[in-house]
């Protein structure tokens, strides 16, 4: 009986110890197709503190969105690739945007609100921010080399996964990642 309240117990505890977290082992199996580029991390790892300027002029930093899983995608108007992807972006953060999870796209280097506003409008995108970082100071901070690069955060901030170049996002395969990784039911 001892032996059968242990094994009740420790379940229980596991079970509570998992309840929240972010599975990252089972999003990473489940990988086809464009996804298959986006790396997993062994283990989670910080990112930036470093400011980015908000659609509305603001400074703000990753830490505002705490709490949350995170796309981030960093895109410019001038690359074509971007111009591919943001309407899968959009349509994830339509499908699953919200309380768990929002894709946040930051436009980096010399991107002028008014050319980021057309491209957004010539795509018919109009659900994620124009954030920008015009320096480059939080692409380099997070080792962007080429664009787009996308980063999933968990809600403590940290990375989880990156993947170079574009991809649909809004594909069956895309959507059940992200669902598991937020805990999200299918």
């Amino acid at each position: 009986m001892r032996k059968l309240l242990s094994a009740l117990l420790y379940t229980a505890l596991v079970g509570l110890a998992n309840t929240g977290h972010t599975d990252v082992a089972a999003a990473e199996a489940m990988r086809e197709g464009d996804m298959r580029k986006l790396i997993f991390h062994s283990e989670a790892m910080d990112s930036s503190d470093v400011a980015f300027t908000s659609e509305d002029g603001q400074e703000m930093t990753l830490a505002d969105y705490q709490g949350k899983h995170i796309v981030l995608n960093f895109w410019a108007t001038w690359c074509a690739p971007c111009r591919h992807e943001m309407p899968h972006l959009s349509a994830l953060q339509d499908a699953l945007g919200g309380d768990q999870m929002e894709v946040v796209t930051i436009a980096t280097g010399r991107n002028p609100l008014p050319g980021m506003q057309r491209f957004f409008a010539e795509i018919e995108v109009d659900n994620l921010p124009l954030h920008t970082d015009p320096r480059q100071s939080l692409a380099r901070a997070m080792g962007v080399l080429g664009l787009p690069v996308t980063v999933i955060l968990d809600p403590e901030g940290r990375e989880i996964a990156r993947m170079q170049g574009d991809a649909d996002w809004s594909n069956e395969n895309a959507m059940a990642i992200m669902q598991t990784l937020i805990g999200a039911e299918s």
